[in-house]
């Protein structure tokens, strides 16, 4: 007799940089978010699609929670609360070198009704391995009711653990969405995305924090990709930084969005990034809507 077919969304919650968008590509076995070691990277709520003969799971990396300083913290933590709501099972990742208190502070606030997977992460960090061990514990023992392991995503210790208890608590159903969908997201989103994810990796203090990426023009050629982007900000000392000495810094920036982008598509692609400046943008309900913070 054959095994019954499984479905349902697995959401992954956690405080900023946990390591919830590395876990995620590892666990598709897809590159599919943004990643950078500053905090704050995601924004968005992301759905990746994992599909095979027996289940489809769904996937949903959500941002990190934080407390709202922003109109723009808040719609990331409204679609933190929207990925609460559908959950078949939970995913928390808390950073292992960092206090259980800390942690406390979160999943109080989420208030779970379903199975939850604990994820102790970056193991690969802590000094003393010996450690591990008795913090595990710890974790077990304020949540008895919850599955508590140990990993690290980035150096996928332990990770070969975490699909089978997925699979155990994921509920009976059909398929959601094709067999050949890997995310709800349009290639034109992932674009803009891979755009930010350099601004993170070339761009110091405050400039990630203050860009916004949005993709203006689309254009699929026979030889190429037309692409045409603005990077948003909210001050003009701060396009200055993004600009550079004689271009330079928006120059690299080009070459490395390119590179990334054209391994994405598979395509060759000329793009073109505009730099415009939108005083407190973060705050505006009008700007925020335009850029897809929803």
């Amino acid at each position: 007799m054959a095994e019954p077919f499984k479905s349902g969304f697995v959401n992954i919650f956690g405080a900023p940089n946990a390591g919830k968008s590395t876990l995620l590509n590892l666990l598709l076995g897809e590159r599919l978010v943004i990643i950078s070691p500053k905090v704050q990277t995601t924004r968005h709520r992301i759905l990746g699609i994992l599909t095979e003969k027996d289940y489809q799971i769904v996937f949903s990396d959500t941002p990190g929670i934080i407390e709202p300083k922003y109109k723009l913290h808040q719609k990331m933590m409204s679609q933190v609360k929207s990925a609460l709501e559908d959950a078949d099972v939970a995913i928390l990742m808390h950073d292992i070198n960092q206090p259980i208190e800390e942690f406390a502070v979160i999943s109080d606030s989420l208030r779970l009704k379903v199975p939850a997977i604990l994820l102790l992460n970056k193991t690969d960090a802590v000094k003393d391995k010996a450690t591990i061990e008795p913090t595990v514990k710890a974790f077990k023992e304020k949540y008895p009711k919850w599955e508590v392991l140990a990993i690290s995503a980035r150096k996928e210790t332990n990770t070969d653990k975490i699909m089978p208890l997925i699979l155990r608590f994921l509920p009976e159903g059909f398929a959601f969405y094709p067999d050949d969908r890997i995310s709800d997201r349009t290639e034109r989103f992932f674009v803009g995305e891979m755009i930010r994810e350099q601004i993170y990796a070339l761009y110091d203090e405050e400039i990630p924090y203050h860009a916004a990426v949005l993709v203006q023009a689309f254009e699929e050629k026979t030889t190429l990709n037309v692409i045409k982007a603005d990077i948003i900000v909210s001050r003009e000392t701060q396009k200055m930084i993004l600009l550079g000495k004689g271009g330079s810094m928006i120059k690299q920036l080009g070459i490395n969005s390119r590179k990334v982008i054209e391994e994405f598509l598979q395509k060759k692609v000329h793009l073109e990034l505009f730099i415009k400046v939108r005083p407190k943008w973060r705050d505006n309900e009008n700007y925020l809507r335009e850029y897809g913070y929803n």
